[in-house]
């Protein structure tokens, strides 16, 4: 640091200029001074803490960094995911990586498109009184209560569409006052809707069809009995699909799809 008085050069401005104000946020209790730009997951790492869990793709995809915080002066308990969240002066945070939900035993194979099977899995969905306190609290903005509303009126589809970016999290758990499970509601619906009701596209049935031929079981074989090296010129060699493809774009060569 400069003495006063003393003129400071034009490396040690912009070194000044580059460095970023430190705020205060609390961790468990306890306090660390942080980078104000970045996100609660990095500044738990600034901080020293180490992941072991609880981290991810660090993109907003997996819901593994639930967490939980509050702002100085506000009585609101706030949610977030770390990876996403920026940190704020004086945050009070917590992570739940995991949030103890009931999730309901079934076979899959035997349940039916039939709205009364998640009815009877999680008979707990019409314990909601609607407060929306749930899709408050999505980080992906999944509008929850209504993925619950469609389920309770047995529009399994709509529930499915609605609630494509839930991201499995469990915040939407942590705030409802009927202690509805809804992510795994909503798993359940998509996953009911996926198998048993949407329509099965016709190219997926041809590879289904390609994928228990002879010819690709001769083509796996052939694959499997090559060196290291023949798998590297098969890969170098192969068709790329071009950066301004059409969408039903094909490679010419198809010995391995």
């Amino acid at each position: 640091m400069a003495d006063k008085g003393q003129k400071k050069t034009g490396s040690e401005k912009n070194t000044e200029t580059e460095k970023t104000k430190l705020i205060p946020v609390y961790v468990m209790g306890k306090k660390y001074l942080v980078p104000e730009t970045l996100t609660i997951m990095k500044a738990l790492e600034y901080a020293g803490y180490r992941f072991i869990r609880g981290c991810g793709c660090r993109g907003g995809i997996c819901g593994a960094c639930a967490t939980v915080y509050r702002k100085p002066g506000d009585y609101h308990i706030r949610v977030g995911l770390a990876c996403q969240t920026v940190v704020e002066p004086d945050m009070y945070l917590t992570q739940i990586p995991f949030y103890p939900a009931n999730r309901a035993s079934y076979d899959f194979e035997k349940l039916s498109a039939n709205p009364e099977e998640i009815f009877k899995l999680y008979p707990e969905v019409f314990r909601c009184i609607a407060c929306n306190s749930c899709t408050k609290a999505c980080p992906m903005d999944v509008e929850v209560m209504d993925v619950i509303s469609a389920v309770k009126q047995g529009n399994i589809e709509k529930a499915a569409t609605l609630s494509f970016s839930c991201i499995q999290c469990g915040l939407c758990v942590s705030r409802c006052m009927g202690e509805l499970p809804q992510y795994h509601i909503m798993q359940l619906a998509r996953r009911i809707y996926g198998s048993k009701i949407a329509p099965r596209a016709e190219h997926l049935n041809e590879a289904v069809d390609a994928a228990k031929s002879e010819e690709c079981r001769q083509a796996l074989e052939k694959l499997m009995k090559s060196d290291v090296k023949q798998l590297r010129e098969i890969y170098k060699d192969r068709e790329i699909e071009p950066e301004m493809a059409a969408e039903d774009w094909t490679p010419v060569r198809r010995d391995y799809l």
